[in-house]
C-alpha cells in the first residue's frame, strides 16, 4: 500500500477552536512522512467538514482565513470575525465560503478522502461521542476514545457521579442550571457560603482550557454574582457606563465581550433579539439605552449548568493516560503546574514560559505512585480507551482530588501531551505514531473488519521498514535557548524546527541547547525529554543537574512494549556537554534557531566558521550589524531609506543627567513615542511612551542593577503583565512613534525573505508581506507568537481593488529586498515596516526592524508568507539549511582557488 492517509480534524464550533486549529498544525507537521499522508479536514463554526487548501494551516489564527476577506462586511474596521458573526447562513453560504478556501465534504463522502481519523477537536460536536457516532456509522477508523467514554468526558456533573460511585475524593459541590439565575442571587450566594464555603471554584459543566472558570477567593456577593455570569456566559451592560464611553472605548469593550475565551461570545442576545455581528451590537445597545438603564447580554451557545465547588488547597498537576498494545493502563510521570496566580488560565497554558511544568512532581515517590494510580483507575473506571488526560490536586494530607478527565488533549507544542511523551523517550511523531497504531488496533477489536485489518497490517510493516532507513538520514544539530530575553521564544522555534525535521525522511535533527554567557558557550546535546520542557530556564536547570527521578524509571520501565516499538534506543541518553569541533564531526549542518544574543549577533557564526560548518541566516558581518538597531537605522537612512527618527540614549549618559536626557528627547520627538533595547527582539520590552512619567519608568527598569528587583510601582506604571521579562541593557533606542500623516491607506506590515544559489548567483526571495493587527500599542508577545491570538492577514490589505494592491505589494517588496541588499543578508530574514498610501499612488516604506533569525513557532507569520510562494513549513525550512549548505560549498571553493 501508498501512505496511510489521516484525515485530521480541527477547528470546529466550541470556544477551544483555536487550541484545537493549533493542534491540528501539530499532528498535520509532526506526522512521520515516511508513513503517513496527512490530510487536513477543517470543521467550520457550523461543524461543515472542508477538505482545507494546505496554506490555510499556517495561518495564526482561524479569524485569519475563515470566514474569507470577499464575505466579511464591508464597513467593518474594528472587528474580528468568525463565521457565526456573519448574518448570511443560507446553505449555499456554506459551499460559496468552503470552495474559497478548499472543498465542502458531505458526511457520507469522508471515507472517499482518507483512511483513519485522527481528531484534534474539542468540546462538543468534537470530543463528545457525536463525531466519533458519525464514523462508526461511516466504518472509519478514529483516535482516541470511543462513543461512550466521550460522552462521559465531555460532561464535568455526569463525571461526578460516576466517581463518586467509585469512591474518588470530590470536593463538595452544586451544580445550577440556567433557570437557577432568574432566582434572588442573595439565595444562590447564601446556598454556596451554606453548603460550600469559600474559597470556591465556578466554572461551566461543559468547557476546556480553563474558559469561563473563576476562582473566589474571598466571601464577596458582587463577586460571586459576577463569576456566575462569566460561567453562564451572560453579562450586564449598565446605560451609565456604556453613555460615558467614546467610540474608541465601546468597540474595545465590545471586542472584549465578544472573544470566545475570555467573553461571552457572539452571537449573543438583548432585549428578545439576537445579535451576531459586534457592530450591530454597539448599534443596538445604542438604540436601546435611549430608555433602558440596564441590558443583559447573554451567548446563544453558552452554559446550561454550572459547577461550584469548594477550591482545594493543593499542588495541582496533569497527568496523560495511555494504553499499550495488550490494554494495560499506564499513566505517565504527573506534571505539577507552577503559575504565579491561583487560576491556570488560557493565556498561562499556552504561551511558553508564563509557568512551569516540573515532571515529575516533586514529591515523594510513594506520592506520586499514588497519583498515577488514581488516574490509571479513572481511565478504567470511565472506560476511556488509547489516551487521555487527567488533571487533579494533591493535598498537604496526601488526599488525591481528580477534577478534569478529557478524551482529548490539547496538542500544542507546549501542551502535556507531548511533554509526557517525551519522558518515556517518545518524541512527537513517533507518540503521533503510536496513537495512531494503538487506535488503529482499539478499532480492529471493536470492529474487525477486513478494512481494519488490512491498515493495520499495512501500518506494522511500515513502523518497521522506518526504523531501519532512520540511519540513511542527514544529521543536523538544532541550536536553541541562549540567556537573552528570548530563550523561551528560543525554545519554541527550535522545537519546531527539530520537531519538522524529525518528522521528515530526510534529517534526523540533533537538539543543542546552547547556554552560558557571551564570555563562553555552553553547549549541550540534550534528550528529547529535556527538548520538551516548556521553558529555558527549566531545560539550563535540568542539563545542569540531570538525574532521572526512581518513579520516572519504573514508569519508562511499564513503557517498554511501547517504547521499543516506536522510539530510538538513545532517546532518554543523558545530556551530554559539547564543542563546536566535536558537532562538526557528527553533524552535517547546523539549524541555529536562536533570538537575539547570542546567534543574531554573529559569535555563533563566527565559531561554526572556525569549523567548516554550514549554517542558516547571515554571516558574521552581516550579523553583527542588524542586531545593532540603532546602527541599522543609521546604515539604512545614510541610503536613503525611511527610518523613524531616532536617538541612542546609554546608561551613562541617562544616569549622568536623567532631566537632561528626557529634555533632549522631548526636543526631538512628540509624546507618544517608542522606547526599546538597541539589541533585543521579539517585541522584548518595546513600550509606548506617553508622558514623562513612563519613561522614567522604562529607564528605572532597564537600567537597575543586576541584583535590583524590580519596582513594583514602575511594573504598574507600564502595565507589564504577569511574569512578562523586562531585560537590563546598557543603551535605549528611542524612535518617533510612526504615523499615518495624510496617508489614505496606513498598516504595519512584517516581510520575509528567502536566499537562493541560483548555478553560483545569490538571488533574494520577497515573501508577500503580512498586515499586523495590534490589539494594544504595539504588538505583544503573545500575538506574534502564540497560536489563536493576534491576527496577521496575509497578504497585507494594501488596497481593496487587486491590481492595486499588487502594485503597491511590489513596491514594498522592492523597497525590503534593497534593505536586505544593502546590509548583505543572506539566507532568510524577517522585515517589519509600516506603510504608508497615499491619494497620488506615492507609496513609503518605514523600517522598523530586521531580525537575521526569525522566530520559527508554528504560528509566525512567516510560515503563512512562505506558503502563499508554495513552500510548506519542511519546505521553507529545507530551502534554509540547502541554502547554507551550498553557501558553505562555495566559500570552500574559493578558498582552494
Amino acid at each position: 500500500m501508498d501512505k496511510l492517509k489521516i484525515g485530521i480534524f480541527f477547528g470546529g464550533s466550541s470556544r477551544e477552536r483555536e487550541v484545537s486549529f493549533a493542534g491540528g498544525r501539530t499532528v498535520f507537521d509532526n506526522l512521520n512522512k515516511s508513513i503517513f499522508s496527512p490530510i487536513p479536514i477543517f470543521v467550520d463554526s457550523f461543524n461543515n467538514f472542508i477538505l482545507l487548501d494546505w496554506q490555510y494551516i499556517y495561518k495564526g489564527s482561524i479569524r485569519d482565513f475563515y470566514p474569507p476577506v470577499a464575505f466579511l462586511p464591508e464597513e467593518n474596521k474594528a472587528f474580528q470575525y468568525y463565521q457565526e458573526n456573519l448574518e448570511m447562513q443560507a446553505p449555499t453560504d456554506y459551499g460559496r465560503m468552503a470552495a474559497e478556501v478548499g472543498k465542502l465534504i458531505a458526511p457520507p463522502n469522508l471515507k472517499d478522502y482518507f483512511d483513519i481519523a485522527f481528531l484534534c477537536l474539542h468540546g462538543e460536536y468534537g470530543e463528545d461521542g457525536r463525531l466519533q457516532g458519525l464514523l462508526e456509522f461511516l466504518n472509519i477508523p478514529y483516535t482516541g476514545s470511543g462513543i461512550l467514554s466521550s460522552s462521559i468526558g465531555i460532561n464535568k456533573k455526569i463525571q461526578k457521579e460516576f466517581m463518586s460511585a467509585a469512591g474518588f475524593n470530590l470536593p463538595k459541590g452544586i451544580a445550577f442550571s440556567r433557570s437557577d439565575l432568574d432566582q434572588n442571587p442573595q439565595i444562590l450566594f447564601e446556598r454556596v457560603k451554606k453548603d460550600i464555603g469559600f474559597p470556591a471554584v465556578v466554572k461551566p459543566a461543559h468547557q476546556g482550557s480553563s474558559i469561563g472558570v473563576s476562582i473566589l477567593m474571598e466571601e464577596d456577593k458582587a463577586q460571586f454574582s459576577q463569576a456566575l455570569q462569566k460561567s453562564f456566559f451572560r453579562m450586564e451592560v449598565r446605560r451609565a457606563e456604556w453613555k460615558k464611553w467614546s467610540t474608541l472605548e465601546k468597540e474595545e469593550h465590545v471586542r472584549s465581550w465578544s472573544d470566545i475565551r475570555e467573553g461571552i461570545g457572539m452571537p449573543c442576545t438583548l432585549a428578545g433579539e439576537e445579535v451576531c455581528d459586534p457592530n450591530h451590537l454597539i448599534q443596538k445597545l445604542n438604540a436601546l439605552f435611549v430608555e433602558n438603564s440596564s441590558i443583559v447580554l447573554e451567548a446563544i451557545n453558552g452554559e446550561e449548568t454550572v459547577l461550584i465547588e469548594k477550591f482545594i488547597r493543593g499542588r495541582e498537576f496533569s497527568c496523560i493516560v495511555i494504553e499499550d498494545e495488550q490494554g494495560e493502563v499506564i499513566a505517565l510521570p504527573p506534571t505539577e503546574i507552577k503559575k504565579g496566580q491561583e487560576l491556570f488560565d488560557y493565556r498561562s497554558k499556552y504561551l511558553p514560559g508564563l509557568s512551569r511544568k516540573v515532571t515529575p512532581i516533586d514529591l515523594p515517590e510513594s506520592e506520586i505512585e499514588k497519583i498515577c494510580s488514581e488516574c490509571e483507575r479513572l481511565f478504567k473506571v470511565l472506560k476511556f480507551d488509547v489516551y487521555a488526560r487527567i488533571d487533579g490536586f494533591i493535598t498537604k494530607e496526601g488526599e488525591i482530588f481528580l477534577n478534569d478527565p478529557n478524551t482529548t488533549s490539547g496538542m500544542m507544542p507546549s501542551s502535556f501531551f507531548f511533554h509526557q511523551a517525551a519522558e518515556i523517550g517518545l518524541n512527537p511523531s513517533q507518540f503521533l505514531t503510536y496513537i495512531i497504531h494503538t487506535s488503529l488496533l482499539k478499532r480492529r477489536m471493536d470492529n474487525p473488519s477486513a478494512n481494519t485489518k488490512l491498515l493495520f497490517l499495512s501500518l506494522e510493516r511500515m513502523i518497521r521498514e522506518d526504523r531501519i532507513a532512520q540511519g540513511e538520514k542527514m544529521k543536523v544539530a538544532v541550536i536553541f535557548g541562549g540567556y537573552s530575553s528570548e530563550r523561551h521564544i528560543s525554545v519554541e522555534s527550535g522545537r519546531n524546527v527539530y520537531e519538522k525535521l524529525a518528522s521528515s525522511g530526510k534529517y534526523l535533527p540533533i537538539p543543542i541547547f546552547l547556554s552560558g554567557s557571551a564570555e563562553e558557550h555552553q553547549l549541550y546535546q540534550v534528550p528529547v525529554n529535556l527538548l520538551l520542557k516548556d521553558n529555558a530556564d527549566d531545560i539550563r536547570d535540568k542539563a545542569k543537574h540531570f538525574q532521572v527521578h526512581p518513579s520516572v524509571k519504573k514508569i519508562i520501565d511499564k513503557c517498554k512494549r511501547v517504547t521499543e516499538k516506536f522510539s530510538s534506543s538513545n532517546a532518554l541518553a543523558s545530556p551530554k556537554t559539547v564543542t563546536y569541533s566535536q558537532l562538526a564531526e557528527q553533524c552535517r549542518s547546523v539549524f541555529i534557531a536562536l533570538h537575539g544574543r547570542p546567534g543574531e549577533d554573529g559569535c555563533v557564526q563566527e565559531q561554526l566558521e572556525k569549523y567548516g560548518l554550514p549554517y542558516n541566516g547571515s554571516g558574521k558581518a552581516s550579523s553583527q550589524i542588524t542586531i545593532n538597531k540603532f546602527e541599522t537605522n543609521e546604515i539604512l537612512k545614510s541610503n536613503g531609506i525611511l527610518v523613524a527618527p531616532h536617538l541612542l540614549l546609554t546608561k551613562e549618559k541617562w544616569l549622568a543627567n536623567p532631566a537632561a536626557s528626557l529634555k533632549e528627547i522631548e526636543a526631538m520627538m512628540l509624546y507618544p513615542f517608542i522606547a526599546k533595547p538597541v539589541d533585543d527582539g521579539c517585541s522584548s520590552a518595546v513600550k509606548m511612551i506617553k508622558s514623562a512619567e513612563d519613561f522614567y519608568a522604562f529607564a528605572r527598569l532597564i537600567y537597575r542593577n543586576a541584583n535590583e528587583d524590580r519596582s513594583t510601582s514602575d511594573v504598574e506604571i507600564l502595565h507589564l503583565k504577569g511574569n512578562e521579562e523586562f531585560p537590563m541593557k546598557d543603551a535605549i533606542l528611542v524612535e518617533e512613534l510612526i504615523r499615518k500623516k495624510d496617508a489614505i491607506h496606513f498598516l504595519e506590515i512584517t516581510g520575509g525573505i528567502l536566499s537562493h544559489y541560483d548555478h553560483g548567483a545569490h538571488r533574494m526571495e520577497a515573501f508577500e508581506a503580512s498586515e499586523a493587527l495590534s490589539g494594544g500599542d504595539v504588538l505583544s508577545l503573545e500575538e506574534k507568537f502564540l497560536a489563536g491570538q493576534g491576527q496577521n492577514i496575509t497578504p497585507a490589505r494594501y488596497a481593496t481593488d487587486p491590481d492595486e494592491r499588487k502594485r503597491i505589494s511590489e513596491v514594498v517588496k522592492s523597497e525590503l529586498l534593497k534593505v536586505a541588499a544593502i546590509l548583505k543578508i543572506e539566507g532568510y530574514c524577517r522585515i517589519d515596516a509600516f506603510v504608508r498610501v497615499y491619494s497620488d499612488k506615492k507609496v513609503e516604506v518605514v523600517i522598523i526592524e530586521i531580525n537575521s533569525l526569525p522566530g520559527m513557532t508554528p504560528a509566525t507569520c512567516i510560515f503563512h508568507q512562505a506558503a502563499i510562494s508554495g513552500y510548506k513549513p519542511f519546505d521553507f525550512i529545507d530551502q534554509i539549511i540547502a541554502f547554507g549548505i551550498k553557501r558553505s560549498k562555495a566559500l570552500k571553493n574559493s578558498e582552494l582557488l
